[in-house]
């Protein structure tokens, strides 16, 4: 896909690479010159596995291992 870069430096990014990446307007972007090409890359707000730590609860009395044998049993 191409894009012609505005006389401001601006581009606009092809709605099909927006849309698959989840941009949106406010979404950051990082940019890199690697060897004559330029890298763009989304930045993420946060840490999206750090949202989900601490979220899992045991059932009282049960260890991991308990656990786990319980649900893989269907029980």
């Amino acid at each position: 896909m191409n894009a012609m870069l505005s006389e401001k430096g601006q581009v606009t990014i092809p709605k099909l690479i927006r849309d698959g990446m989840g941009l949106v307007p406010g979404s950051v972007l990082d940019f890199e010159e690697d060897n004559g090409r330029i890298i763009v890359r989304k930045v993420l707000a946060e840490n999206p596995i750090s949202a989900w730590r601490g979220r899992g609860r045991l059932p009282v009395g049960k260890s991991v291992g308990d656990y786990l044998a319980t649900i893989r049993d269907g029980e």
